[in-house]
């Protein structure tokens, strides 16, 4: 065996890249990390050779002459003196090891100068070997960083190509850049700019800068406060129409620490929970304000994860700020349509070229209160329309009068008995009566304490298979509960003894083949699950003729709902066609 022996300090630093220094976006963390300690309103970032030259200049307090050849060294900080310290961290960086191993794996040159000198100091640091010297520079920090990985040909092989690398530098500048809205950022690659921010500190602002209008007008505000536990949540989240292919742009951010966080990602889950489509996520940003004790951010060496000390304070916290933002929303009628030929916002224009924009647009939505309706004879003003439309309803029927313009929202007719027509002021509204009829159903089942059930008197034998049988049987408890009694019949067999009585008039059968349906697979969701089944099987059917006071009374159920936008599938319920779209169609004029 060979003997101990101590390292060198320059392998030490290397060892300690390995951790800290992934890659060149990981150099470009810790230095704005450093920047943003530094009190900063305004940084840099240039990027060129590949991603393995970096530039970053800042405006910040600069570093005290004295102070400069420290930076290069590990552990040297002045972020934290003891271990207690640990405990209350207020800055983003506070280990002290990033600089010394950024060093160890590249050629860096400082420049830096604070208000109480009039010469700043220039520090050439290799090898971990430094030189230092005096110069004229302006009030801040620069740092350049040259030929990362030079002398590690083993990491720099596993470097992807140019467009990848600079993918990760993007994600942690717009990281920062969404953290910090009252610091102006700029970013370029290879003497393009790519992006430029202001420093207003408007978050909204910040988010439309990075990520585009599309995004940024389909946003609801996040803000909540629990003073008891000095918790603050602040931020946006995207209204249920607007939908993402990946979590990627979940963002979340702990007293503006970028972090990653599965207790949080779980309680946007659930805070979405029933409202978007399965394999759909929420475009977020969201950040907590909490006391630093009581969150451990040196969890990890990237400071990425943490762990908090109540999670499920956290949880519940952030599950009801969600729900809040969510419920409390007045959709505008704008009509986004998924094939948009917007240009792509800032941070899509990057993507390789076999990405493709993940953006699901679908509508926004009016959540109306429901008021009295009057009804209004239009029978002689609507006598041609499309053939394809029902005009079952001898009456159009006046759903609201809006306040501000005295114009108001009319049902016209029905489409194929499936999709109720609207006359909106802005344009028409179509819903589809079956996922608008279910919405309103599994709100109010959700929101009963107990569903009243009806005794069945003659039952059918149902047919199923072992395991079907078996999987009813294990939610027995859970079925009784929403008004299911069933009893086994031999291996294969069920009936029904209790069903909730807003399906006495549906097939027993189709009632036990959709419970199947949506259990299987989700038995953590049951629950939620069976109440679906029932508000399916209970809604108005697609192909089901309507009066004009049973589409009334349905629309505007509907509207009164908490979440309208989707069924609880996360089908989306309702599409406006601008009437300017309508009248562009025709070459009219008057739009």
């Amino acid at each position: 065996m060979k003997r101990i022996h101590q390292l060198s300090v320059n392998l030490i630093n290397q060892i300690a890249a390995g951790e800290v220094i992934e890659r060149p976006s990981s150099v470009v963390k810790e230095i704005i990390e450093n920047s943003i300690d530094a009190g900063s309103t305004k940084i840099d970032i240039s990027i060129s050779n590949e991603c393995r030259n970096i530039r970053i200049a800042d405006n910040g307090s600069g570093i005290h002459p004295d102070d400069v050849p420290l930076i290069f060294i590990k552990h040297a900080t002045s972020k934290i003196e003891n271990e207690n310290d640990l405990w209350n961290i207020s800055t983003l960086g506070f280990r002290g090891e990033a600089l010394a191993s950024i060093c160890s794996i590249a050629k860096v040159t400082c420049f830096s100068r604070t208000s109480d000198f009039d010469y700043g100091v220039k520090v050439i640091a290799e090898n971990s070997e430094i030189k230092e010297s005096k110069i004229g520079c302006a009030l801040g920090t620069v740092m350049e960083i040259e030929n990362i990985f030079y002398n590690q040909p083993a990491r720099l092989k596993f470097l992807k190509s140019d467009k990848t690398e600079f993918s990760y530098i993007q994600e942690v500048v717009v990281q920062a850049a969404l953290s910090r809205p009252n610091i102006a950022f700029s970013l370029s690659h290879n003497g393009s700019n790519v992006l430029k921010t202001n420093s207003d500190g408007n978050l909204l602002l910040r988010i439309k800068e990075i990520s585009g209008e599309s995004v940024s007008d389909n946003l609801e505000a996040v803000e909540k406060t629990d003073r008891e536990n000095n918790i603050k949540i602040t931020g946006y989240v995207s209204n249920p129409q607007f939908t993402r292919s990946s979590k990627k742009d979940i963002r979340i951010f702990v007293n503006s620490r970028p972090v990653k966080c599965p207790v949080v990602l779980k309680a946007i889950d659930m805070g979405f929970k029933n409202l978007l489509p399965i394999g759909k996520f929420p475009y977020a940003v969201l950040n907590f304000e909490i006391s630093p004790s009581d969150v451990d951010v040196n969890a990890h060496p990237t400071k990425k994860e943490i762990r908090w000390q109540n999670p499920n304070l956290i949880f519940n916290f952030t599950v009801s700020a969600i729900d809040k933002a969510l419920t409390s929303v007045n959709y505008s009628k704008k009509e986004v349509y998924e094939n948009d030929s917007n240009p792509l916002p800032f941070y899509n224009t990057a993507k390789s070229s076999e990405d493709k924009d993940d953006t699901y647009f679908v509508q926004n939505y009016n959540k109306y209160e429901s008021k009295p309706s009057v009804q209004v004879n239009y029978a002689d003003k609507f006598r041609q329309v499309s053939s394809s439309v029902s005009l079952n309803f001898e009456n159009k029927k006046l759903l609201e009068i809006n306040e501000d313009n005295n114009q108001s929202d009319v049902i016209i007719g029905q489409l194929k008995d499936t999709y109720i027509l609207i006359e909106t002021p802005e344009g028409l509204e179509i819903v589809d009566q079956h996922i608008a009829d279910e919405r309103f159903l599994y709100e109010k089942l959700l929101s009963q304490k107990e569903i009243t059930s009806q005794l069945l008197l003659i039952s059918d034998v149902i047919e199923l298979e072992p395991e079907e049988v078996e999987l009813l049987e294990n939610n027995k408890e859970k079925l009784l509960k929403f008004g299911y009694e069933i009893k086994k019949e031999g291996d294969n067999k069920i009936i029904f003894k209790r069903i909730p009585q807003i399906l006495s008039k549906t097939s027993q059968a189709d009632i036990a083949r959709e419970l199947i349906n949506n259990i299987n697979g989700n038995l953590d969701d049951a629950e939620n699950q069976i109440l679906i089944t029932t508000a399916c099987k209970a809604a108005v059917k697609a192909g089901e003729k309507l009066s004009i006071w049973q589409a009334e009374e349905l629309i505007k159920r509907w509207r009164a709902t908490k979440n309208p936008q989707v069924c609880p599938h996360g089908r989306p319920i309702s599409r406006v066609i601008p009437i300017k779209d309508i009248a562009k169609f025709f070459y009219r004029q008057d739009k």
